[in-house]
């Protein structure tokens, strides 16, 4: 009876031992059908350490398979293939982008310069440098000429006297004007008469010139009239009236004359209280 327990029990250990045995060589072989292309990438004395990194098999039946596989695949493009899409497949596509993109931008940054050498070549064109010259034509030049001053002597209208006006005034006959110049150590006077019509012209002495008019001033004298004699500050009659220019001409003697116009002048009335 204990025999043939013993005899069973040894019967089964052999046949488990044998199942165990074969599921080995089964499992290694379909593993090896499924990836044979991992040992055509590699020489036939890297296998076991290549194999052995990415299934983490045990290196028994690395010799003895590659032979059978081996044909059933050609050595081409696909290990190399799948071999970077295994072990390189987030960090190589990462770095030639970094590196390529410095090397594009150095070419504008040296395209931008001749750009600044062209904007400086274009500017020195811009500024007009000659036109502003004739907008500013050279100033005539003043020849010296001799002085003649005009103006009118009016009587003022006893209903305004005292107001810087003419209304109602009336023109005054011989009456004198004086012009003065004080352009030498001494004063230079000349003196004229109006005529019927109050109005008076004078020719100042050759000695001043229109360079120095400034200088000059024509003030009122005496009046015919005993009723109207009394200078008006009218016009600045009174103490002295500056020159005007007018206008220049060519007297009969061929001489360049500047005419000055003063006044008009008026003297104060006498008129009898109401």
């Amino acid at each position: 009876m204990d025999f043939a327990l013993s005899k069973s029990f040894f019967f089964l250990l052999s046949f488990a031992i044998f199942a165990v045995s074969t599921a080995e060589d089964v499992t290694a072989a379909e593993t090896l059908a499924t990836s044979p292309h991992h040992y055509a990438a590699v020489p036939p004395a890297q296998p076991p350490a290549h194999h052995h990194y990415h299934h983490h098999h045990a290196p028994k039946p690395a010799p003895v398979s590659p032979p059978t596989h081996l044909p059933v695949h050609p050595p081409a493009q696909p290990p190399s293939h799948n071999h970077h899409h295994h072990h390189v497949h987030v960090h190589p596509p990462v770095h030639p982008p970094v590196n390529n993109a410095p090397s594009h931008h150095l070419p504008p940054t040296k395209a931008l310069a001749p750009g600044h050498e062209h904007h400086r070549d274009v500017r020195p064109l811009l500024p007009p440098a000659h036109s502003p010259s004739p907008m500013y034509p050279p100033k005539p030049r003043l020849l010296r000429s001799f002085i003649s001053v005009q103006g009118v002597v009016y009587c003022k209208s006893c209903k305004y006297a005292g107001v810087d006006t003419l209304n109602g005034a009336t023109p005054v006959a011989g009456a004198s004007v004086k012009l003065i110049c004080q352009n030498t150590k001494h004063p230079l006077v000349q003196t004229a008469t109006t005529d019927n019509n109050g109005y008076f012209f004078i020719n100042a002495p050759k000695a001043i010139t229109s360079y120095a008019f400034h200088k000059c001033k024509v003030l009122l004298g005496s009046s015919p009239v005993a009723a109207c004699s009394k200078p008006s500050a009218l016009h600045g009659g009174a103490a002295g009236a500056a020159l005007k220019p007018q206008k220049s001409y060519i007297d009969a003697n061929k001489l360049p004359f500047v005419l000055y116009s003063v006044g008009p002048f008026a003297f104060e009335p006498t008129c009898p209280h109401h």
